[in-house]
């Protein structure tokens, strides 16, 4: 990861007018991609996915690299982290560049996960917490999450479209793009994405508060918003349509025609897995120490009665009552995780897999326009041209959201404790709790490139001279997400970016 620092130089406007001295460049380009972007103006030393095959920064790719980086140089993951947020980079309306490809396409919004996490890693490793930075980032967020309320939620109902999202191939349909049914898709990543952003936001305004009781009034704007959020995605006690549904168990798009028809997309997928991402616990002790934010949060709880379906306060210690924030109720819990452990859907020897390989026997499809669009279980690449059929998450395993997955399961341990226990997998006999589910995904994913038993590493694959020649059964290649059944590398085979998330699992509960 510190091999794929490079600089970076992109000057739209000068891309758009062309040199000068030179040609002018074909007028197509003002209607191009990033025509929008003229304020951008990259001249930096910026984290890269992979230097050679992609050779540009990407947003969310570059948050996931911020946790992994912050353990060997705290002072670069903050860099970075900020670079994205100054001027020169982010869009004068709010938005984050999302990559050079196109700016305008939209991420999945973890870049105040990403602080928060940077910012708790320094102060363990220094023993110091980098308040400026965190006030910094914070300033800078506020603009991005207003603009994702502003043009991902334009009905104001709580429920995000949000589009393409990074999940390249998720769908049936292509998300970019307008649907060919007409209408509009209600997205349960894209509602959940936002969920885990308030979240963050909440956590950080809460840590600034300590210090600055101004940030107690936004600390409770986005409490306030999350309940908001969660009780649209579970329709509790309103005339539209859940996110949830209760005879799966599972979360799923929801597909809105031009008549009023409602259907949900039934696509067993990471779609319907995000919702765990959205957790966070209020410890008393912090909640005792800002009066204001308290005084809030109760008369809002108190005057809305459908809340406690978001916020538990079972668990009570001598400091006071618990508060536990969460998408997902604890029956919800219950049986999402009974799909995502389970062996025939989710659970890979090597992690979560993208897809259920319940698709792989019972494909999905929707009859539209004449056409059939499917979704098949595919575990190593794509077979489908959307997207460009060059990424898929139609089955592999893909590191970042995994990683999320894992700390989402610690989040809801930390609350429920000892008594809150599965069977994991999920067709076995013994249990464990939340804690030692998060442990074996963990030792799953490190697994990927452990040498086993016979002296075979998954990630090499078939690859016999990778596996055994001596100069090179060592030199480990970090790829861009892995083989659903086996493992196996796939992708950019050089793109430690995210992958190299591996690292934290490693150094929390590494083998």
């Amino acid at each position: 990861m510190l091999w794929s620092k490079q600089f970076y130089h992109y000057d739209v406007k000068s891309w758009l007018e062309g040199d000068p001295a030179g040609p002018t460049p074909p007028k197509e380009r003002w209607h191009g991609r990033n025509k929008d972007w003229t304020h951008l103006y990259n001249d930096d030393i910026v984290s890269m996915p992979d230097k050679w095959e992609y050779p540009w920064y990407a947003a969310w790719d570059l948050a996931f690299h911020c946790i992994p980086l912050a353990i060997v140089d705290p002072d670069f993951a903050k860099e970075q982290l900020i670079l994205l947020l100054r001027e020169w980079y982010m869009h004068p309306n709010g938005q984050l560049p999302a990559y050079e490809w196109a700016f305008a396409d939209v991420n999945p919004p973890v870049h105040a996960w990403a602080a928060w996490r940077v910012y708790k890693i320094e102060r363990r490793i220094r023993g110091a917490a980098d308040r400026a930075f965190l006030e910094k980032v914070f300033h800078k967020l506020l603009l991005n999450f207003t603009w994702w309320v502003n043009r991902k939620d334009p009905d104001g109902a709580n429920i995000f479209q949000g589009g393409f999202l990074g999940l390249d191939n998720i769908g049936v349909f292509d998300r970019s793009a307008p649907l060919p049914t007409g209408g509009h898709l209600e997205q349960s990543d894209g509602t959940s994405w936002m969920g885990m952003y308030c979240l963050n936001m909440l956590a950080i305004a809460l840590e600034l508060a300590k210090d600055d009781p101004a940030y107690e009034d936004v600390a409770s704007k986005f409490f306030e918003h999350f309940v908001y959020i969660a009780s649209a995605m579970n329709d509790f006690g309103s005339e539209g349509v859940s996110l949830w549904d209760e005879e799966d168990g599972f979360y799923y798009d929801v597909l809105h025609l031009p008549n009023g028809e409602e259907h949900f997309l039934k696509i067993r997928s990471m779609v319907g897995l995000i919702p765990l991402f959205a957790v966070e616990t209020l410890e008393p002790e912090i909640i005792e120490r800002l009066p204001g934010f308290k005084r809030r949060m109760q008369w809002f709880i108190d005057n809305h009665p459908d809340v406690p379906e978001h916020i538990e306060m079972t668990q009570r210690s001598a400091r006071g009552v618990r508060r536990l924030l969460s998408l997902v109720s604890r029956k919800q819990l219950k049986r999402v995780l009974a799909r995502m452990l389970d062996e025939t859907e989710f659970l890979s020897p090597y992690g979560i897999r993208a897809l259920s390989r319940y698709h792989l026997d019972y494909p999905y499809e929707v009859y539209v326009n004449g056409s059939t669009n499917r979704v098949d279980y595919e575990p190593a690449e794509s077979g489908t041209g959307l997207f460009g059929g060059n990424s898929n998450w139609r089955g592999p395993i893909w590191m970042p959201v995994n990683y999320l997955l894992i700390e989402s399961l610690q989040k809801f341990h930390h609350y429920y404790g000892e008594d809150f226990k599965v069977p994991c997998p999920s067709r076995s006999t013994g249990e464990s709790d939340l804690w030692q589910v998060s442990t074996e995904l963990s030792r799953r994913l490190c697994h990927i490139f452990v040498r086993g038993k016979d002296g075979r590493r998954p990630v090499t694959g078939g690859l016999d001279f990778f596996q055994h020649d001596p100069h090179w059964r060592d030199l480990i290649l970090f790829h861009e997400y892995f083989h659903g059944d086996n493992g196996a590398g796939i992708g950019a085979s050089h793109q430690t970016g995210w992958t190299g998330l591996v690292a934290k699992l490693l150094e929390q509960s590494g083998e």
